[in-house]
């Protein structure tokens, strides 16, 4: 099975999320992309958009319910959010949902700057491997993959996406 192009993915999805917007009668989205993958696809989503507003970054480390177990990644920077999060309708970008744990952790900080009126969640791909009751309302494309097969986004400029295999690079 070949992996989807993500430029054809971003196309669609600026068309779907444009249409949930237009349903929900919100005018004025504030973009926020995850870390760091989810921070290109929500350039990338802008871009097509024609949005030029500033677009918020998170960084959940600190929230994700495995930080005890995996400790600090040494790539962790801040979150940065130019905009008031109170009342306003959010548009949270990630690139890969798998777990939804990600997800979880970014709702948690989001709620810590303030009560957002909404946030819609969109994502890149689903992995269909759930842990949590996290379902994306804008989504490019889902994938099932093998339980030792992961897909990585690789960027900014131009997007890819690469299969890995972990089977075969723990054998290493």
């Amino acid at each position: 099975m070949s992996l989807p192009n993500p430029a054809d993915l971003i196309r669609q999805m600026a068309v779907d999320l444009r249409a949930h917007l237009a349903r929900r009668a919100i005018t004025e989205p504030r973009f926020i992309g995850i870390r760091t993958g989810g921070v290109w696809v929500a350039q990338a989503l802008q871009e097509e958009m024609g949005d030029t507003s500033p677009m918020g970054t998170l960084d959940v480390s600190f929230y994700r319910d495995d930080f005890s177990q995996n400790g600090l990644h040494p790539q962790v920077r801040p979150s940065d959010l130019p905009f008031e999060i109170e009342g306003q309708h959010l548009v949270l970008i990630d690139d890969v949902l798998m777990s939804g744990r990600t997800i979880r952790a970014a709702l948690n900080e989001l709620f810590d700057y303030g009560r957002p009126a909404s946030v819609t969640l969109v994502c890149l791909l689903d992995l269909d491997a759930g842990e949590l009751p996290i379902r994306p309302n804008v989504l490019g494309a889902t994938l099932s993959l093998a339980a030792h097969e992961r897909v990585k986004l690789t960027g900014p400029a131009p997007l890819a996406l690469e299969r890995q295999d972990l089977a075969s690079a723990s054998a290493l």
